[in-house]
């Protein structure tokens, strides 16, 4: 059970401790007002055997009936069979009647429990999500993490939290029938103690491969959407370059390998039930052999007749949460997989930690330094010795060829990444001791590739500044230049732009993160220069709305067009990670090195 200790830590939890205290109270009461139900069945049987001997005997059932109810019935029946028949055939109802309304009660108090631990963990995953650094994500697959997320929680709540309440009432109830046994009868139950082990360990032999298979699914769960992602977000380009069949192949090739999978997972795990029952069966057919001979042996106090049915019927309706009992081992073996998945996800380390003793970065007066900043991926060198000052107010742009090091650098503003070696300061302070949300507070982002949300446009721009107004909201962009086209949508700003902003074009996704950015309105920029990739109306539109924001902003910029290079205080020529030329444009391009290359291979265009 160490591996769901996550889960069992949910349940445990002193505000379910209550509930778990009557949840067991009434599994218990269940099981006990089953027993006495069944236990009815021993003077029911002597009553039908000895018939109509029995009229004004006082002391005709022998079997072992529970408690004082056999002088009670012995009472009734002296005189008349028939009334006994009746008050134990009441019995019976009613206390299989108390003992279902105890098993609702447990069910109504567990149901919360179950729904509300799947719901924190979904919770803690997508908390864990949010906090995990940028690095993280970069080496993994999204339709990977998507299944963890969806499938493999899926799992833990089908096969594992939905079993875990089986684990607790399956085994109150069969250690209650096996006690109530042992009483009918030591010497048959010691053959049931003896064989009941042999019968777990053929069970427990088929259910090991069922972590392992469980696992190799959830893997290819993983990589099919992956590809699904990949078709959805590219399918301009596989219809461009007729690679409809190439994808099909792909993926059909990981659907088939998931179905067969499924299909050797599942077999073993449907083998559960029926295995159990046939086992059951034959264990049966021994106590039936056996307590027969007992019987016949006409000594009333080996085992009375009425014991032994009872003894079987125990046993026969006991078979029931046998068979739930290793068809809720298979299923935790099956969510195993899907919980080390979930843990995996979970324990990963969070290397950017919010300094809870930091101080909050207030205003930016100064500059921000980089002091012999390195960088380091695993055993990859991204960043070697950068020295680098950015004085408030300046534009300062980044420019080399792809895999410089470009976006790295702007990326440690933000803390995005922390340094391997070497400090950033802003205004003299590390940027570590500085509180984290105070710092991403006072900048902005605008990407290469606009990042929207499926929201209305308003509530994208909002992004920027939570509760902003309206005025503000539209202000900001007018601004970015999107007020026009915004207001020419059929619902205006409340018009909802689709999964990534696909109702858009790109220029209009551009100049709504524009607009996101200038509502915020920080005082340092971070631009992915956003105009290389749109049409000549565009790009004159969005380059407008940017020379707009970063008037009197510190702007670091990485630099894919030589307009926006032009313009800037300082360029920071990077290759492989180095520094390797720095000034403005014109002392550059007088130096005829590496930076003049880059303008005639329109590299910078």
């Amino acid at each position: 059970m160490k591996k769901f200790s996550r889960i069992l830590k949910y349940i445990a939890q002193p505000k379910y401790r209550t509930k778990l205290f009557f949840y067991l109270l009434f599994t218990v009461l269940s099981v006990l007002f089953g027993l006495i139900s069944l236990g009815m069945l021993s003077p029911f049987m002597e009553l039908l055997f000895k018939g109509k001997q029995l009229a004004g005997s006082q002391n005709f059932i022998s079997s072992n009936t529970i408690g004082n109810l056999k002088n009670l019935l012995n009472a009734i029946i002296s005189r008349s069979p028939t009334e006994g028949l009746i008050v134990i055939c009441a019995f019976i109802v009613v206390t299989t009647a108390v003992k279902n309304f105890f098993l609702y009660l447990s069910y109504y108090i567990s149901s919360p429990i179950r729904t509300a631990t799947i719901t924190q963990l979904r919770s803690e995953l997508y908390e864990k999500i949010l906090k995990l650094p940028i690095g993280y994500f970069t080496e993994r697959r999204k339709g990977d993490l998507m299944s963890r997320m969806t499938n493999d929680i899926y799992e833990i709540e089908s096969s594992v939290v939905s079993t875990l309440e089986g684990l607790i009432k399956n085994p109150l109830t069969i250690i209650g029938y096996l006690a109530y046994m042992v009483y009918l009868s030591p010497k048959l139950s010691l053959f049931l103690i003896i064989l009941l082990p042999v019968t777990a360990f053929f069970i427990g032999r088929i259910s090991r491969s069922l972590k392992k298979q469980s696992q190799a699914a959830a893997e290819k769960l993983g990589e099919s959407l992956s590809v699904m992602d990949e078709t959805v977000s590219g399918i301009r380009i596989i219809k461009g370059f007729n690679a409809e069949e190439l994808l099909r192949k792909k993926f059909f090739g990981i659907n088939d390998m998931l179905f067969f999978i499924r299909n050797k997972m599942n077999a073993r795990r449907d083998l559960a039930s029926p295995l159990t029952e046939v086992l059951g069966v034959m264990v049966l057919c021994i106590i039936l052999y056996i307590g027969g001979r007992l019987v016949l042996t006409n000594d009333a106090r080996a085992l009375p007749a009425g014991d032994l049915m009872t003894y079987i019927a125990v046993f026969a309706i006991m078979i029931n949460p046998a068979k739930d009992l290793s068809t809720a081992f298979f299923n935790m073996q099956r969510g195993a997989a899907a919980m080390q998945r979930v843990e995996e996800l979970l324990k990963a380390p969070v290397t950017i930690e919010e300094n809870e003793h930091g101080k909050p970065f207030e205003s930016f007066e100064d500059k921000i330094e980089f002091t012999h900043v390195s960088f380091a991926y695993e055993d990859a060198i991204v960043l070697n010795n950068i020295n680098l000052k950015i004085e408030k107010g300046k534009t300062v742009a980044l420019v080399g060829s792809s895999g410089a090091g470009k976006s790295t650098l702007a990326d440690l503003v933000p803390r995005f990444h922390d340094t391997t070696s070497g400090a950033l300061l802003i205004d003299g302070v590390n940027i570590k001791d500085y509180q984290l949300k105070s710092v991403r507070d006072k900048m902005s982002i605008v990407t290469q590739e606009p990042i929207l949300f499926n929201d209305t446009i308003a509530a994208n721009i909002e992004l920027g500044k939570p509760g902003a107004t309206e005025e503000e909201i539209i202000k900001a962009a007018k601004i970015a230049n999107a007020h026009n086209f915004i207001v020419q949508k059929e619902n205006g700003y409340q018009t909802n732009i689709g999964d990534r902003g696909s109702k858009l074009s790109g220029g209009e996704r551009q100049r709504l993160t524009i607009a996101r950015a200038v509502l915020k309105n920080p005082p340092i920029l971070i631009l992915d220069e956003a105009t290389s990739s749109l049409d000549t109306e565009s790009e004159r539109l969005v380059q407008d709305a940017i020379n707009k924001m970063m008037e009197n902003r510190t702007s670091i910029v990485i630099a894919h067009r030589l307009s926006t290079v032009r313009h800037a205080d300082e360029i920071i020529v990077l290759q492989k990670g180095d520094i390797v030329e720095r000034g403005t444009h014109e002392e550059l391009i007088a130096q005829n090195g590496f930076y003049k290359k880059l303008v005639d291979l329109q590299e910078v265009k």
